[in-house]
């Protein structure tokens, strides 16, 4: 078994190689104009036989392309008097008390949105017909207008699917197709119409860069991660590209459940921290997902990671605003030119170039040593910056550091302490390039006592694209009463999308023996609008499992009907089991002295040679090819079993658990 994980950020391209004994690990700058030279070059920087070798890829294609609006040509075809649909929207204002907002720009132009028959009613019922004239006035407009892409969005269209399809059925053979039935059967006409449309308009874009990819690394066979948390096929992927969005992130959350799982720790706050943005989830026994993401100003109605991401990263911008105050990010250097240590004509001062100043990244050691910093760059940066604000060079690094900081801190409180939950319960898992150099200060900032920092922290994403399974995420909307609710019916339901979910996984070449099924509902009281996810029982004991659910989540129950709104299957592979080699137990490297003006006094530790058990004094940089971890006065670190970081808060350091 031959295992390839790569994830491409927007900084670096991650490469986590597993020949079945041990693992190998790479780093490259990606190359955003092209992310597939970035992986060539990988492959060709390890060396690989790409034969019997499996890839499994996490990519920003589809995100950056939603970011940067750049998405193909799209007609939009829907019933008539609902062309303005994705438009108005839920007709929320992003800025509610703002008394002048500035118009959004309507996701699709008003001459690319087609009306036609084939509307349904509330029960499945046929309003108005699709008759065959429109459906041949359809075709001519689309020819004409000339799109690479059309997005099929009719009413109901999850309780009877037989309009969109013939609306399908007739479009030129040159354009990509999404439909509304085909990629969420769910309720909410407006968060249904714009994942159908997203799917279209970056669909083209992701089928194109996959066939290339796939092309390219032949004969090795290519999946991708999906933001859900599993694999799919690159040849299927395409069809679906909508559900990339969070492809990279999600491989994270795979990695770091899995690593922290080997030690029995199952509720976790993770920080990736990479040289862009930084994403953080809470995870509490399995990794939660949700249909209420978002990217960009468009809601993500998809089952995905249920995570937050900010504009903070290694690369992230420090300036001056027009206040005089000091703000850093959410614009990012990114990998070109990069910050200004790199060399490559960045001049602006970075969240990378403070640290660099600060004395807490080495820079002779970057990478493993194979990419040198300009530290007189980063001081000259940084220094144009003081100068501005009035105060030292390392004052400004120090401050630069600090509100980067503060940015992650609300983002980690905004998925535990704002949704009830206290942080300080979980272990604080770091991982990215960026993440080692933060979290003891984010730690002390929630009052967590633990922090694992686990053994391939600055890959851990490409990692956990390895231990992700093949899967797949099915729902249908039913919108019954629970209590009158046809059993019958829900079997159909649940067997019909298991059938769909399994043919897909079995077409990929998996055994049906190794297939898990896991059949899930939503359910919310009736006229509510939000729902609670919970595994199917019968429907006496899951209407009590919601009324438990419900007080726990918010406080009360109600002694109101409860409605069975959507039926989900999630089915999925066993994963492939990993048997990481043993950590080193060379010593530990001994200090090595930097400036006392930039390292004030850190110690140098080599990860790579650190002994299971040897414990870690602060102030010092853990040092490895691929991450940096500083380790702040307060704090003590240990070396576990495995090779993985545990840093513990001197108050609560007598346990190295």
């Amino acid at each position: 078994m031959k295992l390839l994980g790569v994830d491409t950020g927007g900084t670096f391209t991650d490469f986590v190689y597993y020949d079945g004994r041990r693992l190998r690990l790479h780093k490259t700058l990606s190359t955003p104009h092209a992310p597939e030279q970035a992986i060539l070059q990988g492959l060709t920087d390890l060396q690989l036989n790409l034969e019997d070798l499996d890839i499994v890829h996490g990519s920003t294609v589809v995100t950056n392309a939603v970011l940067e609006r750049k998405g193909v040509r799209t007609v939009y075809i829907t019933n008539q008097g609902f062309a303005d649909l994705l438009t108005i929207g839920r007709q929320a204002r992003r800025r509610l008390y703002a008394l002048q907002p500035q118009a959004d720009e309507p996701p699709v132009a008003a001459e690319l949105c087609l009306e036609t028959g084939g509307r349904l009613g509330a029960d499945g019922s046929v309003l108005q017909p699709l008759e065959p004239h429109q459906l041949d006035t359809l075709r001519r407009q689309v020819e004409q207008l000339a799109p690479a892409a059309v997005a099929i969005n009719l009413l109901f269209s999850y309780l009877d699917d037989r309009f969109e399809r013939q609306i399908e059925e007739v479009m030129p053979d040159s354009v990509f197709v999404s439909r509304s039935s085909q990629v969420l059967a769910e309720m909410g006409e407006y968060e249904r119409g714009i994942v159908t449309w997203l799917n279209a308009w970056i669909g083209p874009l992701a089928q194109q860069y996959l066939q290339r990819l796939e092309q390219q690394v032949a004969p090795a066979r290519l999946t991708v991660m999906q933001s859900h948390g599993g694999t799919m096929a690159a040849s299927q992927a395409g069809r679906h590209a909508v559900g990339m969005l969070l492809s990279g992130p999600a491989g994270g959350l795979k990695g770091a459940q899995y690593i922290a799982g080997l030690s029995g720790r199952t509720r976790l706050l993770t920080l990736d921290m990479g040289g862009t943005s930084t994403d953080v989830a809470l995870i509490d026994g399995d990794i939660s997902l949700t249909t209420e993401g978002g990217i960009d100003r468009y809601p993500v109605a998809v089952p995905m990671v249920d995570m937050h991401t900010i504009g903070a990263g290694g690369g992230s911008i420090a300036r001056v605003d027009a206040g005089g105050l000091l703000q850093v990010g959410p614009e990012s250097a990114g990998a070109a030119p990069g910050p200004a240590c790199y060399g490559r004509g960045g001049e602006q001062p970075t969240v990378t170039d403070a640290n660099l100043v600060l004395g807490r990244i080495p820079a002779d050691r970057f990478l493993g040593g194979r990419m040198s910093l300009d530290p007189a760059a980063a001081e000259a940066a940084v220094g144009r910056l003081a100068a501005q604000l009035g105060v030292s060079r390392l004052e400004c690094a120090e401050g630069i550091v600090r509100v980067a900081n503060e940015h992650m801190s609300g983002a980690l409180r905004k998925i535990s302490v704002e949704r009830g939950i206290d942080p300080r319960g979980f272990t604080l898992v770091s991982f990215g390039g960026a993440g080692g150099l933060h979290v003891c200060a984010l730690a002390q900032s929630l009052e967590i006592g633990k922090i694992l920092i686990p053994r391939y922290a600055g890959v851990l994403s490409a990692l956990g694209m390895l231990v992700a399974p093949r899967s797949r995420q099915l729902s249908r909307t039913l919108n019954t009463r629970l209590e009158t609710a046809d059993t019958d019916t829900i079997e159909a339901v649940y067997a019909a999308l298991i059938r769909s979910g399994t043919a897909e996984l079995l077409a990929e070449g998996i055994a049906r023996e190794e297939l898990q099924i896991q059949r899930l509902a939503d359910l919310r009281y009736l006229g509510q609008s939000y729902c609670l996810t919970l595994p199917w029982q019968q429907p006496a004991a899951l209407a009590d499992s919601f009324h438990q659910a419900h007080q726990q989540r918010y406080g009360h129950d109600l002694d109101e009907p409860v409605e069975l709104a959507t039926l989900r299957v999630s089915l999925f592979a066993r994963p492939r089991p990993l048997v990481l080699d043993e950590p080193g137990g060379h010593g530990i490297q001994p200090p090595s002295s930097l400036p006392p003006s930039a390292s004030g006094g850190l110690v140098h530790y080599l990860r790579d040679r650190l002994k299971p058990g040897e414990r870690l004094t602060a102030p010092a940089l853990v040092i490895e090819s691929v991450a940096t971890t500083y380790l702040a006065e307060g704090w003590e670190g240990f070396c576990d079993a495995d090779g993985n970081l545990l840093l513990h808060r001197k108050s609560t350091a007598g346990c190295a658990d």
